[in-house]
């Protein structure tokens, strides 16, 4: 941006604070026609626009979201920027002026998320109008004046293909993970950050049939499937005065209220496992959701640890798991020689009580990224439930 442009932003910046205005796309535009800022209708809304992403938008950094390979935006310091386009983070030569006005950016991505970010309220976790995830912390919590951690949304959903030809599924498991599906097995899937869990369920609940209504809980709306008939509830934050406040546990008690043909839990993390668990053992066969772990073989003791935040003891989580869970699909993510982040569904495995009582992961398949994959006893149970 020249020295010009600037001048006229930061006009416009001024009229906004002076008349106490909305942002907004319109009102930004009069602001300019009103003072002459730009002559011209496509010189008025190019402005508006560059106004537009500078006083109420992402500024600088949109330029970085609105690239379809970039994933996250990672803002350190206000000369300290990283971007990730597949193959691992990367520095980016970003500097946004200095700490008050990366302060201020902060602020203003949290009043676009509908929360508020201040001395008082020092971190936020909210999404922007477009999908875009957003996480900041203000100082002290951290060194700088902010930080900034932003994850764009993906427009679609993929397809199973698209999966197979991006190497995130192997062909053979094609129509393995479609009769998943059509069988209505009520499945998890796992993976550490990044891998990929949100985009693989969004892929397989837009296999579900048409005439079924899915209503998926999320504190961040981001599982995206292309059907028809999706109701995604959002968790909402305390006001001011500390009311108002719907958590997963609440979200996921309202959907047994709704009709739900899939109840889906976006990330189970907290006490919502006694309630998600509760849900799939009412006859609410196909539900799903995603959870944080190291291995499909890890998933028991991570259900165990949130159970125990709901209170549940470990003979009753087992019992409800091993009722309420078919089986794990987990990804992982591994850099591969030529310098890419490859993720793919590494392990397939069945969830059951052992001699003993307790949950068990078995495996049934898995793949090391390339090459057959390879199947085990736990293969039997799956196929058997898919006919």
């Amino acid at each position: 941006m020249n020295g010009s442009e600037q001048e006229q932003i930061n006009e416009i910046r001024r009229v906004l604070a002076h008349d106490s205005a909305a942002a907004s796309s319109s009102e930004i535009s009069r602001v300019v026609e009103s003072h002459q800022l730009a002559i011209g209708s496509s010189a008025i809304a190019a402005l508006t626009q560059r106004a537009h992403t500078e006083v109420s938008g992402t500024g600088p950094l949109q330029v970085y979201l609105d690239d379809p390979a970039v994933t996250d935006v990672l803002v350190n310091d206000y000369n300290d920027a990283w971007i990730d386009r597949g193959s691992g983070l990367e520095r980016i030569p970003l500097t946004l002026g200095g700490p008050t006005q990366l302060r201020a950016l902060a602020v203003r991505l949290a009043s676009a998320c509908g929360a508020r970010l201040d001395d008082s309220s020092p971190q936020v976790d909210g999404r922007l109008p477009d999908g875009t995830r957003l996480h900041a912390l203000l100082h002290p919590v951290c060194e700088s004046a902010a930080t900034i951690s932003l994850r764009t949304s993906r427009a679609r959903a993929l397809t199973l293909a698209e999966l197979v030809e991006t190497r995130t599924i192997p062909a053979a498991w094609h129509p393995l993970l479609a009769g998943i599906i059509s069988a209505r097995l009520n499945f998890l899937v796992s993976g550490a950050t990044g891998t990929g869990k949100t985009t693989l369920l969004s892929t397989l609940l837009s296999l579900c049939d048409q005439r079924e209504r899915i209503i998926i809980v999320e504190e961040s709306r981001e599982v995206r499937p292309n059907h028809p008939h999706v109701l995604s509830l959002e968790t909402k934050r305390p006001n001011i005065e500390g009311r108002g406040e719907l958590d997963q546990v609440a979200l996921v008690r309202n959907t047994l209220r709704m009709r739900p043909d899939r109840v889906v839990v976006g990330e189970c993390r907290g006490a919502e496992v006694r309630d998600m668990l509760i849900a799939l053992n009412t006859g609410h066969e196909g539900g799903s959701g995603t959870i944080h772990a190291n291995s499909a073989m890890d998933i028991p003791a991570r259900l165990e640890a949130l159970g125990a935040l709901a209170g549940m003891s470990r003979p009753a989580l087992a019992a409800q798991a091993a009722s309420a869970l078919d089986l794990v699909i987990h990804l992982r993510r591994t850099l591969d020689p030529s310098g890419f982040y490859r993720r793919f569904v590494s392990e397939i495995a069945v969830l059951h009580l052992d001699e003993s009582g307790y949950l068990e992961a078995v495996p049934a398949f898995s793949w090391s990224g390339d090459g057959s994959p390879q199947s085990f006893p736990g293969a039997r149970s799956i196929l058997a439930r898919l006919g």
